[in-house]
């Protein structure tokens, strides 16, 4: 048996394929997919994305959104996605330093704004993690 998984941003589809498991990232931690997986709607955050394919992990990098799963399909709603490929290591670099930039200044932000910069923050700490692991 196996899953089929789109993961959509507001940008474009990101990833659309039949794997064998995926292991999403929660607000209450990871949790596996399997094939025949009961139907489940959960909050996505910011971190590591691992598709099996082919008995081959791959890894994608998400942002905070909402992930459907319903027997054996699941989507994934973020508000960003990348693939490991797509990582540039020094544009995501620049990216945190920019955000922490401008968190060290918090008196002058509105609370949304402070929410948003920090989602950056984690979402860039998660592509710099696994581009730095090479996976």
């Amino acid at each position: 048996m196996s899953l089929t998984l789109e993961i959509v941003t507001p940008e474009a589809r990101v990833y659309s394929d039949t794997i064998e498991t995926v292991v999403i990232p929660t607000v209450v931690g990871e949790i596996g997919i399997l094939p025949g997986h009961i139907p489940l709607v959960t909050q996505v955050t910011e971190g590591e994305l691992r598709v099996t394919k082919d008995g081959k992990v791959s890894v994608l990098v998400v942002g905070t959104g909402f992930a459907q799963i319903d027997a054996d399909r699941v989507s994934v709603l973020a508000e960003r996605a990348i693939t490991f490929e797509k990582i540039d290591e020094h544009a995501v670099e620049a990216a945190l330093k920019r955000a922490q930039d401008a968190l060290a200044a918090k008196e002058a932000l509105e609370p949304a704004e402070i929410e948003r910069l920090e989602s950056v923050v984690r979402f860039s700490v998660a592509q710099l993690g696994i581009k730095r692991r090479g996976r």
